[in-house]
């Protein structure tokens, strides 16, 4: 069940303002705090409440335990912060299976689109570092893959969406 479809505005907007939390926290000290991580975390299980917890959150469970797995990995080679992947997991909290592909989809892009502009920055100014680490702010990304994902996933779902016209056989 794709809990970013039909959540009430208060949720979606604490969600929104989680990621947008996350993507200034990393971008500024390169950390996700837990409470930014635990905000999404948390107003994925009221989402779930507030839709009785049906059986269709098998997938979100799915998914959660999913990233977490995969997460750690990462996070045990140095490829992802400790943040990132409790960002991640919560956020897939969110989503059946066919919204997390999407949301992974999503923040890869946003990932190497990233990259590309922090070698291209780091290019430009020559000789001076910047980052003393070279680590990337990989939250932003989250943040900014997630918020493409869920934005398509709304409109998708919505009467004038192109998935709903489809359905409908009105697209021709």
């Amino acid at each position: 069940m794709n809990l970013t479809i039909g959540a009430p505005v208060w949720l979606s907007a604490i969600l929104l303002i989680a990621l947008a939390a996350a993507a200034i926290e990393d971008a500024i000290r390169l950390r996700i705090s837990n409470v930014t991580s635990g905000a999404v975390f948390v107003a994925a299980i009221v989402g779930m409440a507030l839709h009785g917890f049906p059986l269709a959150l098998w997938q979100n469970l799915v998914v959660f335990v999913a990233i977490l797995a995969l997460g750690t990995v990462a996070f045990s080679h140095g490829w992802l912060g400790g943040g990132d992947v409790k960002l991640l997991a919560a956020l897939g909290l969110w989503m059946d299976l066919k919204g997390a592909l999407q949301l992974l989809v999503a923040v890869s892009i946003a990932g190497g689109v990233l990259a590309v502009t922090y070698l291209i920055v780091k290019s430009m100014l020559g000789r001076r570092k910047v980052r003393r680490s070279g680590q990337l702010p990989y939250g932003v990304a989250i943040a900014a893959g997630a918020l493409i994902s869920i934005g398509l996933q709304v409109w998708y779902s919505s009467p004038t969406g192109t998935l709903s016209k489809i359905e409908r056989g009105s697209l021709r």
